[in-house]
């Protein structure tokens, strides 16, 4: 359901909460157009939470407004992470609290090899994923390690796009269509990956239009329609429930 988190309050004023990351009365718009529409939701430490819907429902705006990019306009609401409010920061400083976020178009950097992608991400020095462990993670970059990251593949392009969020050494993974355009067996690969991660304690959030692929591979689902959450709870209770898949999201 869509209902406030359960912040804990010092005096009037809302300090700290009992999740991970907690979203309050977000409202986000895109000039005019009133996009997100005043959702709140909690994300628990080591969950993997998928965000669905269907086109133009506000999954990426949401993704985007969580990670503070100048776009969407975030009007009014809350974010918290660890503890800390990111409501007020600029996108670099909530990226260097916490926040990974990889895009669907994956923002290699032209000219540089996919080891140089991830040196020019990574924090210094390397607390929980040194190059090395990456490669351990993604065994195909450590094999083209000298190759020019936007000559990869789609499907490597995305592992340097996921291993360069994990050398910031974050603490929560935003995904934007993290399947879009790969091959079946690559999807397979990468969602092994997510669930050894996950394993190590990262939290996720996950937009996909698989949403069938998402809902097996996470922990707890949202459902967002014309920019509010119509379902909050457990993965397997969408998957279980064929009128909401049809209703929300056509399958």
């Amino acid at each position: 359901m869509n209902v406030r988190p359960d912040f804990s309050r010092h005096g009037n004023k809302a300090e700290t909460a009992p999740a991970f990351l907690s979203v309050w009365d977000m409202h986000s718009y895109y000039g005019e157009s009133y996009i997100v529409q005043g959702i709140s939701f909690n994300v628990h430490e080591g969950e993997i939470l998928a965000l669905l819907g269907r086109n133009g429902a506000g999954k990426t705006t949401t993704l985007r407004s969580i990670a503070r990019l100048g776009t969407p306009q975030v009007q009014r609401g809350e974010i918290w992470l660890d503890h800390k409010p990111l409501h007020n920061m600029a996108s670099h400083e909530a990226a260097m609290n916490g926040l990974g976020l990889v895009p669907e178009d994956r923002r290699i950097i032209p000219g540089l090899t996919v080891e140089e992608n991830l040196q020019l991400a990574q924090i210094a020095p390397p607390v929980g994923w040194s190059i090395e462990r990456l490669y351990d993670l993604f065994p195909r970059l450590g094999e083209r390690r000298k190759q020019e990251g936007v000559t990869l593949s789609g499907g490597e392009q995305q592992m340097l796009s996921i291993a360069r969020a994990l050398a910031r050494d974050i603490k929560v993974l935003l995904l934007d269509e993290p399947y879009e355009g790969l091959a079946p067996v690559i999807v397979d690969e990468i969602e092994k990956t997510l669930r050894h991660i996950k394993e190590q304690g990262m939290t996720t959030i996950i937009v996909e239009q698989n949403a069938v692929r998402a809902l097996q591979l996470a922990d707890r689902a949202i459902i967002l329609d014309t920019g509010s959450i119509v379902f909050d709870g457990t993965a397997a209770e969408v998957l279980e429930n064929e009128s909401l898949r049809a209703e929300y999201l056509a399958i």
